[in-house]
């Protein structure tokens, strides 16, 4: 936040955002730095072995896994309704 603080400072005054709008960009940029440090740091806690994304997770009918069955999956609407894989 203080970093989006002084790049709002930076610009010139006929440039700058005005008060609300300065506001919700500050709190966008708090919001998204905890994000990123909270998952960053559940990352290092988790102790994975492997560092894999989902685009490279393979998908094929020998594995009995298909591209949007995975893409669903990976929205975990099924953690929130309470539901088994």
């Amino acid at each position: 936040m203080a970093k989006r603080y002084e790049t709002m400072l930076a610009l010139p005054a006929h440039q700058q955002e005005d008060f609300h709008a300065g506001l919700a960009q500050l709190c966008q940029a708090e919001r998204l730095y905890r994000n990123q440090y909270r998952t960053e740091r559940l990352l290092a806690m988790s102790k994975l072995r492997y560092h894999a994304l989902l685009e490279e997770v393979l998908t094929s009918p020998e594995r009995g896994l298909d591209r949007p069955t995975l893409l669903t999956l990976s929205e975990m609407n099924f953690i929130e309704k309470a539901e088994n894989l």
